[in-house]
């Protein structure tokens, strides 16, 4: 069996660790071996040989804020702590005061669930027993956080895990900006038909989104042939490699509208 857990939880001192040992809830212990990991998403896959456990169904879709959050681990040793809350946020960036040392993550979902030292790796699941996101991190309250965690989505584990079993690596598509939701008030501030789509926000110096001509303010409706209807639409297009292209016309079928 496979078993998801954080690329950092698999090292020590910065160094990947091949052999490891998993604690499992009925109180056994087995040899682990780290099949793969990938640093920039902060996952990794770790092959047990054990095969009397149900897998975990993960869900695809972004759960909604304000939605029931329980988070499984074992913060501070305490094994097996079950911590309750909710969705608080979609789309978060780590800041870097939060994983010093460790590259920024974003797309994260935020949730006030108690998330502590223990808990990276660990499930973040909604009401019905799915995992909506892997737990990766916390802002701790010498920051002058509250209960503000931090977990990997779990459309971007399946992605992510689906690489690292068939080629031992994870591919990720750059575009180089910032991107926000398109609401009903932003449609209506540009002049647009409809509420859709992802604002460009911000647009980095020399990457692939400068070279295409995007520019903030404009407006992404397509990747590929695939219509952009929210930002999460948009990361996954990402995630799967997809092309991005650029219109200068208002909702085409081929890219982003102009300002």
């Amino acid at each position: 069996m496979f078993v998801v857990t954080n690329d950092h939880v698999v090292r020590a001192d910065g160094q990947l660790v091949q052999r490891v040992e998993v604690a499992f809830f009925d109180g056994r212990r087995s040899p682990g071996t780290v099949r793969a990991t990938d640093p920039t998403t902060d996952l990794a896959v770790v092959e047990v040989d054990r095969k009397d456990l149900r897998p975990a169904t993960f869900q695809r879709a972004l759960p909604q804020v304000g939605e029931l959050a329980i988070a499984i681990g074992s913060p501070l040793g305490f094994e097996n702590t079950v911590t309750a809350g909710i969705i608080s946020g979609l789309h978060r960036e780590i800041p870097g005061s939060a994983r010093q040392g460790i590259r920024s993550l974003v797309d994260l979902v935020q949730t006030d669930a108690p998330i502590s030292p223990g808990n990276s790796g660990g499930a973040l699941v909604n009401g019905r027993g799915e995992i909506v996101g892997i737990s990766d991190a916390y802002i701790p309250p010498q920051e002058g956080a509250v209960s503000i965690g931090f977990a990997i989505p779990s459309a971007t584990a399946i992605d992510v895990v689906g690489d690292l079993l068939r080629t031992g690596r994870a591919s990720h598509a750059y575009l180089g900006v910032v991107p926000d939701q398109v609401t009903r008030d932003v449609a209506a501030q540009l002049g647009l038909g409809r509420a859709g789509g992802v604002l460009v926000r911000e647009v980095g110096d020399g990457t692939p989104a400068a070279a295409a001509g995007i520019r903030p303010g404009d407006v992404l409706v397509r990747i590929g042939d695939k219509p952009l209807d929210t930002v999460e639409d948009f990361f996954g297009e990402l995630r799967s490699g997809a092309r991005v292209t650029r219109s200068s016309s208002p909702w085409s079928a081929t890219g982003a509208s102009s300002r």
